[in-house]
């Protein structure tokens, strides 16, 4: 019952399999108790009708009050339980997945994430992992027990009377075959209503996100219309689902009851035969009081069971995702940057296709291009954020490939044109560089990145909190406080990806004085447009539609006729002297 397939399709965790099994034994407890009760009910009843009968003796009170005592004490110890097995274990279990969720993610390669919206993968770990949860805790344990609970009376019952037992219980696997038969539906409706979901949560995301272009363009009216859009389709697929799910669940439910119909007709039909007594349909009718009653909050939940599969489903998609993993230590020969015979696509869009190149220790290897070359994409898999999957790429000797992914950039800087800051102090967001940094270290380091002009007018130095993604700061001060990370890391490996593209003239010479700082002595990739911008670099490596076209200094590459550095130059020499007539 409790296999691997039940675990897959539910998203459950060893430890989660354990809660399940403990609920459902609670639950068959619970259940069974209750029917114990009926039948303390049932000899009570008989006892008194017998004294009205035949004159018997009157059961003994204190019997009965023990009887009535030990019940109520047993029922709320095994409720305790129940609760405890059904609501508390689970509620503590939710956590660990939701962090294991968050672990998985972390060790997934960055190509995955190009792949999924952040809206998708925020409704994967809260609304989800929430609708799981509800799972867990309400329907899983109550189903599997009422199963197990209703299938014991059931013996019980037609080992007394098969006829009458047969009457009472029909409606219940008929009224269950009703719900599972109609899955294909309410998974099909589910689907569509996480979909709309999704669509909501993502329009709303990319209007909070793009607020500055929607009003610059005059499109707030646009995008609210298709936002409104979004959420009324969202709630049609909503009511949709849940009609089709309540007339389902509705159905069954009145099918299931009609055994209290059947077994009324039954039992009078028995007794006018006189084929059974008054008393044997007294305990039928008392046993019906009970046998449904576990089932209500299941038939309830258990549409909800069904949709979970989907939710399930997500989770399981990011575990099953291959992680980028490899050895915990990285032991190299120097860093040098070693490109052979590199290929790598996006889906079907093929990048780059056969880059061989080095990038040697204490140097600056510039890589540029046209747009769309692969310039970006390099850097990138250098330092392993995607994998390579044809080809290697060694660091001193070292295909990275083979060394875990966090181990890997512990020798890597890593300063791109888009820079992330986190809402917290500028003190905060430069210690990112180095766990555990002291003040004095942090300091140091926003001094060699020109960060003191600007955080010394600020209101707190640098206990300033500067926003979300660095709001409070322009974007030269915002490239300065990643410089100063880079600095304060101090790693073997500096990846540059258009660091200074954005700046005006001004900032760019503050951050190339920072930059200098940073590179020396260190294996540098350098990822630029602007040809001043390399223009000093040891060594130049030119891509054209996914190959080196061209590798060699500066000068020489000037030098050459038909160079495709130079031609790249030239234009921009040519565009710098534009102006408005």
């Amino acid at each position: 019952m409790f296999g691997k397939e039940f675990q897959k399709k539910y998203a459950l965790t060893d430890q989660g399999i354990r809660n399940a099994k403990s609920a459902t034994f609670w639950t068959v407890i619970v259940n069974l108790l209750a029917m114990g009760g009926m039948g303390i009910l049932y000899m009570m009843m008989t006892r008194y009708m017998n004294t009205l009968t035949y004159g018997a003796e009157l059961p003994n009170t204190w019997l009965i009050l023990g009887l009535v005592f030990g019940f109520v004490v047993l029922s709320l110890l095994t409720h305790l339980q129940q609760y405890r097995a059904t609501y508390g274990l689970v509620y503590r279990e939710v956590k660990s997945v939701r962090i294991s969720l968050a672990e998985r993610m972390r060790k997934l390669p960055l190509g995955y994430f190009g792949k999924r919206d952040l809206a998708d993968l925020t409704e994967t770990i809260m609304s989800d992992v929430n609708r799981l949860e509800h799972v867990w805790s309400h329907c899983l344990g109550y189903l599997y027990g009422s199963y197990i609970s209703t299938a014991i009376v059931a013996i019980m019952l037609f080992a007394f009377d098969w006829r009458l037992a047969l009457a009472c219980l029909w409606g219940v696997p008929v009224a269950f075959i009703l719900l599972f038969g109609s899955r294909k539906i309410n998974k099909r409706n589910s689907e569509i209503t996480k979909e709309a979901g999704i669509q909501v949560s993502d329009g709303i995301q990319e209007t909070l996100e793009n607020i500055r272009e929607i009003r610059a363009t005059n499109q707030e009216k646009s995008f609210i219309a298709d936002l409104n859009r979004k959420i009324d389709y969202h709630e049609k697929t909503m009511l949709s689902g849940e009609l089709s799910c309540g007339i389902f669940v509705n159905a069954a439910s009145v099918i299931m009851r009609l055994g209290v119909a059947t077994t009324v007709l039954t039992g009078t039909s028995l007794i006018l035969k006189g084929q059974v007594d008054f008393m044997v349909l007294f305990m039928f009718l008392l046993v019906i009081t009970r046998i449904y009653s576990p089932f209500d909050q299941a038939l309830a939940l258990i549409a909800e069971m069904l949709m979970s599969q989907i939710s399930a489903a997500r989770i399981n998609e990011i575990h099953d995702t291959q992680a980028a993993e490899g050895a915990d230590e990285f032991n190299t020969n120097g860093h040098d940057i070693v490109f052979e015979n590199v290929a790598f696509a996006y889906d079907d869009d093929q990048v780059l296709n056969g880059v061989s190149f080095t990038a040697k220790e204490g140097e600056v290897t510039a890589i540029v291009g046209p747009s769309g070359s692969g310039k970006s994409t390099c850097a990138r898999l250098a330092a392993r954020l995607w994998d390579v999957p044809k080809g290697t790429i060694k660091v001193g000797g070292v295909d990275i490939n083979s060394v875990d992914p966090e181990v890997l950039l512990g020798d890597y800087s890593m300063v791109f044109q888009d820079v992330v800051l986190f809402d917290d102090t500028v003190m905060e967001n430069i210690r990112l560089g180095k766990h555990g940094a002291t003040d004095e270290e942090v300091r140091a380091a926003a001094k060699a990145a020109n960060c003191d002009e600007f955080v010394d007018k600020l209101l707190n130095g640098y206990d300033t909190p500067i926003g979300e993604n660095g709001a409070k700061l322009s974007g030269g001060e915002r490239q300065r406080i990643s410089i100063a990370r880079a600095l304060l890391k101090n790693a073997p490996i500096v990846l540059l990806d258009e660091a200074t593209a954005s700046l005006d003239v001004e900032n760019e010479t503050k951050v190339q004085e920072a930059l200098s700082r940073l590179l020396t002595g260190k294996t540098v990739l350098v990822i630029a447009h602007r040809m001043r911008t390399v223009e000093a670099a040891d060594k130049i490596v030119v891509l054209k539609d996914g190959k080196v076209a061209e590798e060699g200094n500066p000068s020489d590459l000037m030098k050459k006729d038909g160079s495709i550095f130079r031609h790249m130059a030239q234009l921009q020499s040519d565009s710098a002297q534009w102006s408005i007539a």
